[in-house]
């Protein structure tokens, strides 16, 4: 009596889930039953649940090392297809059949010794493949199209929710401002990947299932430009305008950028200092070091012939202090404020601005088309392409962000009254806020800090410039010099720097929150 032969089984799926295959399950039961019918016995099995469309399946690279070993006399397969999705894969089968490896098919009746078989099964393979390949190309043409409508084909990054196939992405109410949370800090300037870290996880940043990030997620999203409102390609670099919801302005991820490149000066990353990297020394431009020295902070200048030498940060205090008192708003320029707010949204005057944007965010879309004319003309390589094509991507969804702003005066107004009536009390809130807020404060509302000798020098921060230089004057008071500052330039000015206005209006909120205005009303 003939001896049973011993052999291998092979089942796979794939990862795909396109519907191309039968279950593991369904692939053991006619594998067995055909070793039954053909005196064969299975010594062993190899699963595998990986696209064969890719050569390096490991399961099936160890299964035919063991063979060409003559760990068994041959392998069954459920079907051609199950073995291989790629040619390079398949001649390794063939390959078997000329050692003498029997190679057997559950559900196909050839005979792979033969020539006959062996041709049918090479067609078989070659129309797998060609299979594979004609759905790779209905793949890519399906994920190009998603791209050019402005949607991400793949699964949302961090902060943004999935609403299914053929919908934009939308913020996770939860997520997404501790995403962007994490790219303000960074912005500052403050931090280090490792620091940041740190910090969200003080903060209690949990991704939805649960898990604090380490260094590497927090980097791939500082990189990622879709928060912003662009779609990046990560294996070809191609940019694409998405119709998603930006989580960050333009300018802020372009901050973030800088800094990463190392364009802003040192990050934090040594003692938590209070005014580690906002004051210079006047007299050689340098940043001021902090050092510790018996329970107290000292800020010095490294310079070793610089007048400056130093000064203890309870010092800075006061000077800061003054600083944000002198800042503040009185009743009386408040008021004149709020009546002008009225009187310019009626008047809107934000028609200027809006025609300006538009011929700006006009003469961009013609540049990117130039751009991909040049291209398609072979004039640019496709690295300085793709770099040219981002940066205009990006100032096209920076100007019509802008415009966007012009178009919701009524928020930009809401901002401003927040701010004004806030702007009462800047060394109140200094006075309530914990050492982090302080900083920050002291960072949003000064720019321009200077010890020079142990005077200590702040300047308003751009935002503040309008309303701290020129504070209005009211129409009866004759007295005071006519130096007041027209509210459409404070706007602009405000609606340019918006992000620093809604930031500071958030910092005030957590000690100070801003009572409806009722002197502000709208002109009918």
């Amino acid at each position: 009596m003939q001896s049973s032969k011993r052999c291998f089984g092979y089942v796979r799926v794939s990862t795909l889930k396109q519907g191309e295959g039968v279950s593991l399950e369904a692939q053991r039961d006619a594998i067995e039953a055909y070793a039954a019918r053909s005196n064969l016995v299975i010594v062993r099995w190899f699963e595998e649940k990986v696209t064969a469309a890719k050569t390096g399946r490991p399961a099936f690279t160890a299964m035919v090392k063991l063979l060409l070993k003559h760990a068994a006399d041959g392998v069954i397969l459920h079907k051609i297809d199950r073995g291989a999705r790629n040619l390079r894969d398949w001649a390794s089968i063939a390959d078997l059949s000329d050692t003498g490896i029997d190679v057997f098919f559950a559900t196909e009746t050839l005979d792979f010794r033969s020539r006959g078989g062996r041709l049918t099964a090479d067609i078989q393979a070659v129309i797998a493949a060609d299979y594979i390949r004609n759905l790779r190309e209905e793949t890519l043409k399906g994920i190009h199209g998603r791209l050019k409508q402005g949607l991400l084909p793949w699964s949302a990054p961090l902060g943004y929710v999935n609403n299914g196939g053929g919908k934009p992405k939308t913020i996770d109410p939860v997520v997404g401002p501790q995403v962007r949370r994490v790219f303000e800090l960074y912005a500052t300037g403050q931090h280090s990947l490792r620091t940041l870290v740190v910090e969200m996880k003080r903060s209690g940043f949990r991704t939805p299932a649960g898990r604090s990030l380490a260094k590497h997620p927090i980097e791939a999203i500082l990189n990622n430009p879709f928060y912003c409102g662009v779609i990046k390609v990560g294996t070809t670099g191609e940019t694409y305008p998405g119709i998603h919801e930006p989580l960050i302005s333009p300018e802020l991820f372009a901050q973030v950028q800088e800094v990463k490149a190392g364009r802003t000066g040192k990050k934090l990353v040594k003692h938590e200092c209070l005014y580690r990297g906002l004051f210079r020394c006047a007299e050689c431009q340098r940043l001021m070091t902090p050092e510790v020295q018996r329970g107290h902070t000292y800020y010095r200048c490294h310079t070793g012939d610089c007048v400056t030498k130093g000064i203890r940060e309870e010092d800075l205090d006061a000077r800061v202090l003054d600083f944000l008192t002198s800042v503040r708003l009185s009743e009386e320029d408040i008021e004149v404020f709020e009546r002008e707010l009225g009187v310019y949204l009626n008047q809107e005057l934000v028609n200027d601005d809006r025609q300006s944007l538009n011929v700006r965010l006009t003469q961009a879309r013609e540049r990117l088309s130039r751009i991909e004319d040049a291209f398609i003309d072979r004039h640019l390589d496709q690295a300085a392409y793709q770099e040219k094509r981002e940066r205009e991507l990006l100032e096209i969804r920076r100007l019509e962000e802008e415009l966007a702003g012009l178009k919701d005066d009524q928020q930009l107004v809401h901002h401003t009254m927040e701010f004004f009536e806030r702007a009462k009390s800047f060394a109140g809130l200094y006075g309530m806020a914990n050492a982090p807020e302080r900083r920050e404060l002291v960072s949003l509302v000064s720019s321009n800090r200077w010890v020079d000798g142990k005077d200590v020098v702040l300047e308003p921060s751009k935002w503040l410039v309008p309303v701290q230089n020129r504070k209005p004057v009211p129409p009866c008071d004759s007295t005071r010099p006519q130096t007041r500052m027209p509210i459409e330039h404070i706007m602009s000015t405000f609606r340019e720097h918006r992000y620093e206005v809604e930031r500071f209006n958030e910092l005030m909120a957590r000690h100070l929150p801003a009572k409806p205005s009722t002197k502000f009303k709208r002109a009918a």
